[in-house]
């Protein structure tokens, strides 16, 4: 049985093993990044099945105005399951109506948000961090 929760912990090794096992392109092997990933999150919405993280939706926001939803990763084993959507709706009805919900997708992903009521936009701009 998969649960969804904000209020278990999650390590930086459970957080790198989750990135690796979905595809998501993040720094695995920097686990104190990882680990400031985590503390300086507003939102941590995640998926476990018994004691495996099997998928999250970690987001920073005013909780007011915008949200930005910097991770959705689900495990490839698990994936079209619709716990990647199960996780948006958990993160969009904990912020309500008024907060716009923000991404940036990975080319891989693009064909994905449209199905889970995501609108494209074309009024994006984006400073790259240094790859990793």
């Amino acid at each position: 049985m998969i649960t969804y929760t904000q209020n278990k912990k999650i390590t930086a090794s459970e957080l790198a093993q989750l990135f690796a096992s979905s595809g998501i392109h993040r720094p695995v092997n920097d686990l104190p990044r990882l680990q400031k990933m985590l503390e300086h999150s507003d939102i941590l919405w995640n998926a476990w099945e018994n004691n495996q993280l099997i998928g999250i939706a970690r987001a920073l926001t005013d909780f007011s105005y915008a949200c930005y939803l910097s991770d959705l990763a689900v495990a490839k084993e698990y994936q079209k399951q619709g716990i990647g959507h199960k996780l948006i709706e958990k993160l969009y009805s904990q912020l309500g109506p008024d907060v716009s919900l923000v991404l940036l997708a990975a080319p891989s992903a693009l064909d994905y948000y449209p199905k889970v009521g995501f609108e494209k936009t074309d009024s994006a701009f984006l400073r790259r961090r240094r790859p990793f």
